[in-house]
């Protein structure tokens, strides 16, 4: 039997040693493949939008790993979401959008569901996807969305725990108000390893680990 090939694409490096590890331990016999251009949320930032010239890379990167011989292609950037979902259909392969299982589980487990991120080009994406799952799923749901402003900006200064710590006073404010937390970026995952059980009273979701036990289903 032909080994299954998973590519991935991603909009910044520090991913990629993150999904190998998840991909090793829950994907053991799929061979993986990684595409990054960290220019891509850059852009979407300059812009403050997806621009037709960023969609349109966007789309060569998935043809890319299609002719590369993916079986299955996750994204794991969701400030391009909008992107991929406008690409897949021209493609052969499927396509994941990294937090499409995280959004799912979102929906079956709270009413009330809060997002964090630390990019507002990434809060809107993430926002209107989980309302589409909820639409999907026949449940109706309340959202609340909030920005940490300025982690981003010091996870890219070089500050990690500055960012680590803006991001767990937000989750711990958050918390109170909702059933079910979605974490809109990968990059804020390892905040909740460090939290104390104590702050973390509702789940909180972070779309790494759960996509990667969807494609574990289906691969």
């Amino acid at each position: 039997m032909k080994q299954k090939k998973l590519g991935l694409v991603h909009t910044s490096a520090t991913l990629v040693p993150v999904f190998a590890q998840l991909c090793k331990a829950k994907l053991p016999d799929v061979e993986m493949f990684n595409i990054v251009d960290d220019s891509l949320v850059k852009g979407i930032m300059a812009a403050g939008r997806i621009t037709p010239q960023i969609s349109a890379r966007v789309a060569n990167y998935l043809k890319s790993a299609e002719s590369a011989g993916a079986d299955q292609i996750l994204v794991t950037c969701s400030s391009i979401g909008p992107a991929v979902e406008a690409a897949a259909s021209s493609l052969g392969v499927p396509v994941l959008r990294v937090d499409q299982p995280m959004a799912d589980q979102a929906v079956q487990r709270g009413k009330r569901i809060g997002v964090l991120a630390t990019l507002r080009t990434t809060l809107e994406p993430t926002a209107d996807l989980i309302e589409r799952r909820a639409d999907k799923a026949g449940k109706k749901i309340e959202l609340t969305s909030q920005l940490c402003e300025g982690a981003f900006e010091a996870l890219m200064s070089g500050d990690a725990a500055k960012h680590d710590a803006m991001v767990a006073i937000a989750l711990k404010e958050l918390s109170r108000r909702v059933d079910v937390i979605v974490l809109a970026q990968a990059s804020m995952a390892r905040v909740v390893e460090g939290l104390a059980d104590t702050d973390k009273s509702v789940p909180i979701l972070a779309s790494p680990g759960i996509a990667v036990d969807y494609l574990a289903t289906i691969l």
